[in-house]
Order: C-alpha cells, then sequence, then structure tokens
C-alpha cells in the first residue's frame, strides 16, 4: 500500500481467489476504516492475472464498508477477465473504474 493524506493506493496482483481473497479484504478493510484515512482508496489491478468470485466479493465487500465510512473505492486497471466478471455480475455498476 502507498499514497498520500486522500488517496491510498492498493496493489493487488497474482491470482486472486478463495486462499488469498481474505488477504485482500483485510487489508482493504485496515486501508477504509483507518480513523484519518483517505477518502480514496485506489485498488491498483494492473498486476492482477486472475479473480474469482471469492475475490470479487472481496472488492464488492469493500465497496459496501467504503460508503459506510464515507469513502470511496476506485478499481485501476482491471484486466479483462475481471472486467467481464464485474460486467457479467452487475458489479461493474458498483465502482469507478479508471486505467490510469
Amino acid at each position: 500500500m502507498n499514497g498520500d493524506d486522500q488517496r491510498r493506493v492498493v496493489h493487488v496482483g497474482g491470482e486472486m481467489d478463495i486462499e488469498r481473497a481474505p488477504m485482500l479484504r483485510e487489508a482493504l478493510h485496515a486501508a477504509i476504516t483507518r480513523p484519518g484515512g483517505p477518502g480514496e482508496i485506489v485498488v491498483d489491478l494492473s498486476g492482477l492475472s486472475f479473480c474469482d468470485s471469492s475475490g470479487l466479493n472481496a472488492l464488492i465487500h469493500a465497496q459496501r464498508t467504503a460508503v459506510e465510512h464515507g469513502r470511496r473505492i476506485v478499481l485501476r486497471t482491471p484486466p479483462p477477465q475481471l472486467r467481464r466478471l464485474l460486467e457479467m455480475t452487475g458489479a461493474a455498476t458498483l465502482f469507478p473504474i479508471t486505467d490510469s
């Protein structure tokens, strides 16, 4: 993780599956709920090679937690496989998505 006072960047790489999703969920929860934390958490997915439903669930849970805390989750550079998963499930409407 890195960032500044207004934004925190969480870098995610490799395969996000049932074994690794809890780590993502915990990292995002910590970034979102930290007192005095940033208003925006950018999840940099440029290094992600695969994401299954457990990874998607971790992102959706983080989005809900962010809303509860008055913060925002942005997905940066999701790979095509995750973009398809977001579209097929309707979850794409939950997140701002950026390629920069």
